[in-house]
């Protein structure tokens, strides 16, 4: 984040919690309101048809006055106070019966109760998640190993080699972020990629030099991802499906693991890697 947005979230005194880099699950609860969002843009769809642009206010309606399992009412009451009147509903006109400091120390109570409650899902998610994590904490100083994965790109069909590094390093651990993040001091290879991990990408170093992987043997991206090359094409079939065929190739890759072979389909091999293709190859 730059100064100037740090300078002005102070100014309005907006407290920011940062997400940590390469950890999925930080965005999973956006991701999961997205799907909801979704599957009920393409039921209005699907039932009233039209554009879906449409259907935005009536789904914005209907997820704002649904009830939420976290806070136990409706965002809208939540925001408001009160319950969202539905369109039959708005023929009636009722008197309102709090005002004055009646009104604000109902708000004041209702929203200490949401907090309550939002707290209590919280926690409720935090025990299912921590049943399969254990505690990791490091000191400043202390070496450790970065997880990384292995990508080619490509659509796979099959399994990859067992021998590909699931950890690279190791590096030192130069300030703790919080309470679950690291700054690691990297080299200058890794100068594309943030310096601060989520503890989930850590391991602690083990003392045996031969378990460590050299950094000359791969490359990684700004994704802690890996990459490898095809070294050329060995062979050649067609995947039968039920109504269709696709041609396949058997590729080998640059593993400085040793020999390592995949099948990949033609088309996008051809598109990813032309330069394989130039060679006419025999079909079995």
């Amino acid at each position: 984040m730059s100064r100037f947005w740090q300078t002005l979230q102070n100014a309005l005194g907006t407290q920011i919690n940062m997400s940590t880099t390469y950890h999925p699950q930080m965005d999973g609860q956006t991701k999961r309101t997205n799907q909801t969002l979704e599957d009920m843009l393409r039921s209005c769809v699907i039932d009233f048809g039209g554009s879906s642009d449409n259907h935005l206010p009536l789904v914005e309606f209907s997820y704002n006055n649904s009830y939420h399992t976290s806070i136990q009412c409706a965002p809208f009451e939540a925001l408001y106070g009160r319950k969202c009147r539905l369109p039959i509903c708005w023929s009636k006109v009722g008197e309102n019966q709090i005002i004055g400091p009646e009104f604000i120390q109902e708000t004041t109570d209702k929203i200490a109760l949401i907090q309550e409650r939002i707290k209590a899902a919280r926690d409720r998610q935090k025990s299912y998640a921590d049943n399969r994590r254990r505690p990791l904490e490091f000191q400043i100083g202390d070496r450790v190993m970065l997880k990384v994965s292995p990508w080619k790109g490509i659509f796979r069909i099959g399994k990859r080699g067992k021998l590909s590094p699931r950890f690279v390093g190791p590096f030192k651990i130069l300030e703790r972020i919080g309470s679950v993040a690291y700054r690691l001091k990297l080299p200058l290879e890794f100068s594309n990629i943030h310096d601060v991990f989520h503890v989930s990408n850590l391991k602690k170093c083990l003392a045996d030099e031969s378990l460590i992987v050299s950094l000359e043997e791969i490359q990684i991206d700004e994704k802690l991802q890996f990459n490898e090359e095809p070294v050329e094409v060995m062979d050649r079939e067609v995947k039968v499906l039920k109504r269709s065929r696709i041609p396949i190739v058997k590729v080998r890759w640059n593993s400085q693991r040793g020999p390592e072979y995949t099948w990949e389909r033609e088309d996008r091999m051809k598109v990813k890697y032309p330069y394989l293709f130039s060679k006419t190859i025999v079909i079995k």
